[in-house]
This record gives C-alpha cells, sequence and structure tokens, in this order.
C-alpha cells in the first residue's frame, strides 16, 4: 500500500521507444474519456522569470478515470537558451497518486514522457484529419528539435508517411540534423530549406518551435493541415481563417496562444469547429473547404496517460526502483 518507485528516463526512454502503436492507442482513448467527462483537468499554472521572460516551469494537475484511475501533476521546466549550448529545451518530472488513499505511488522522469505524448496527439490528429492519408504529400516541419523529432517518429508510427520531407529551422544544424534523422529512420527523401515560405506551402505543416508571438501572417489554402503544436507561430487572422480543431477549447484560450488572440480580436469563439476527440467520435466534421488547424493546449490527461502504463511496465520488467520507507510513517496510531 505504501510502495513508492522512482522511474528513470532511460527506463521511460526504452519503454516509449519500443511501443509507439500502443502509445497512439492511449492517447486516443485519453482524449476520448477527457471529452466523456471521466477527468478533471485543471488549468496549468505558468511559473514566470522576469528575469528570463523566455523561459517558465509549468504545473500541470489532473486526475484521469476510466482504466487509470490516478491523479498526479506533471512539473515541466521550459528554458529556451538551453538549446544554445545543445541541451534540450524541456525538462520534466511526473508525480502518479493513488485515487483511493491519495498517497503518492511513483516519481517518473517526465521529458521523455511529455514529448511522447504531445508527438503522439499530433500524430492522431494527423491521421484523423487527413483520412485520405499523405501518398503524394509533403509534411513541412517547422522546428528542428526534440518534440519535432519525435512527431516525425510517431507520424511514422501512425502510417502517416509522406513522400517527402521538408525541414525548416532558423538553427540550420538542427534541422540538417533533423534531416539526417528522417533519412536514416524512414528512409524518406528529406530535405532542408532555410525559406519559410517554401515550408508552408507543404500539404502538412507541423510547427514545433520556441516561439513567443506570431510571425505567420499569411492563411493557409484549402486542403492544407496545420499541426499547431507550439501554439504561437500563427497571426489570429491565419486562425479565423481556417477549420480549428482543439484537444479542449478553454484550455487552448489563454496564455495569448494564436487561437487566444483570434477570440481576443473577434470578441467571439465562431471560430472553434470543434475538438479531436469529436472529430474521432464522429460528431465534429471539418468543411475541407478550408485549411485545417489542430491546435493542442497539452493535457495532463495525457501524461497521467502514458505515464500509467510507462509505470506498469516498468514495473512489469523489475526496471522500476523502488524507495524502501520514503513514508515516514505509515499508521495514524
Amino acid at each position: 500500500m505504501f510502495d513508492f518507485d522512482v522511474v528513470a528516463g532511460e527506463t521511460v526512454r526504452e519503454i516509449l521507444s519500443d511501443r509507439r502503436a500502443e502509445v497512439l492507442g492511449i492517447v486516443s482513448q485519453a482524449y476520448r474519456s477527457h471529452e466523456a467527462g471521466e477527468s478533471i483537468n485543471p488549468d496549468s499554472y505558468f511559473l514566470r522569470f522576469p528575469e528570463k521572460p523566455d523561459s517558465r516551469i509549468i504545473a500541470l494537475p489532473a486526475y484521469l478515470g476510466a482504466d487509470v484511475q490516478l491523479a498526479g501533476i506533471k512539473w515541466i521546466a521550459s528554458f529556451p537558451k538551453n538549446t544554445q549550448v545543445g541541451k534540450p529545451r524541456a525538462s520534466a518530472v511526473l508525480l502518479l497518486n493513488d485515487y483511493e488513499t491519495g498517497y503518492p505511488i511513483a516519481c517518473l522522469e517526465a521529458a521523455n514522457i511529455s514529448a511522447a505524448r504531445t508527438a503522439a496527439s499530433a500524430a492522431v490528429a494527423a491521421t484523423t484529419l487527413r483520412p485520405g492519408g499523405f501518398e503524394g504529400t509533403r509534411i513541412a516541419i517547422v522546428g528542428g528539435g526534440v518534440i519535432a523529432r519525435n512527431i516525425c517518429d510517431y507520424l511514422h508510427a501512425a502510417g502517416a508517411t509522406p513522400d517527402a520531407y521538408l525541414v525548416h529551422d532558423l538553427h540550420e544544424e538542427s534541422g540538417r540534423a533533423l534531416v539526417d534523422h528522417l533519412r536514416t529512420t524512414q528512409q524518406r527523401p528529406a530535405s532542408f530549406t532555410a525559406d519559410l515560405g517554401t515550408a508552408l506551402e507543404a500539404e502538412t505543416v507541423v510547427f514545433a518551435t520556441t516561439a513567443l508571438e506570431p510571425y505567420v501572417t499569411t492563411p493557409f489554402k484549402p486542403g492544407q493541415l496545420v499541426l499547431n503544436i507550439s501554439l504561437r507561430d500563427l497571426a489570429p487572422e491565419v486562425v479565423l481563417a481556417a477549420d480549428n480543431v482543439f484537444d479542449d477549447v478553454d484550455h487552448c484560450m489563454k496564455a495569448n496562444t494564436s487561437p487566444h488572440l483570434a477570440e481576443q480580436l473577434t470578441g467571439s469563439r465562431d471560430f472553434v469547429t470543434g475538438t479531436l476527440a469529436g472529430v474521432l467520435n464522429g460528431d465534429v466534421t471539418v468543411s475541407g473547404e478550408r485549411p485545417v488547424i489542430f491546435s493542442p493546449f497539452g493535457l495532463g490527461v495525457l501524461d497521467l496517460a502514458v505515464g500509467a502504463y510507462v509505470l506498469q511496465r516498468a514495473r512489469e520488467a523489475g526496471s522500476a526502483l523502488a524507495v524502501p520507507n520514503f513514508f515516514g510513517e505509515t499508521s495514524r496510531w
């Protein structure tokens, strides 16, 4: 009853790298459970620093019922300047709590979990919102970091295999590293472009940047699918000219995301088409007459779902690290 485990990042990475198909299903089901009201997902809390305006640490508390029955919180730091010295932008831990007693049961390294659930959500959206498939199309990746690499891996696992990839990044070395990764792992044509406009012409465009404010001002064309993962690249006019699908509408309408700016500009949410779970359930359809933008704020329930799966696999494999006597008192009397 009072066991407490630690799951290290190497173990998390090993478990997730071999089970992308399972993670895709877990994320898809978590979206459906959230849509069905089987979760509690409060607003995220942002810890910001006046002397580091680009940096933040975010707390994502959540509870997921259904077949998970866990509460927990992800504590994830985003320090973009890390990338200038070759370190990942993000680092994170995930604390899981037993729903019956409230006791914490495990702490997991969560940068890998966060990257996996983000990438899986992008891949689920891609295959759901482009049901005709990706043959004869190009996928452009704007931003060549860890999240972008994971998105490409999960797109491949989901069967979203285009004829070619384009990669654009202000830091050419990062962009070319992603090109090499794509050529090696997917054996697909991939090329780097220093011209953003060229990338934005692809049939599918994925934004995975650290942008703090919009810089894309030209609307996309009908038939294009935009995975707005980094949330702040698009001017509000671009959002308003598209069908817009969200992971959770209320969550996305804050923190000056591109959809939030569109709401502030118009004073309404008339541009909202629906949620991804709504599309998965057949309750929401996109028109096909406009581009489609998927904007995920990133839900804590996804971290819980993937984290619970990782903990189970680690315990089964004996790779979870038990911490004896973690709790100082285990009896009330």
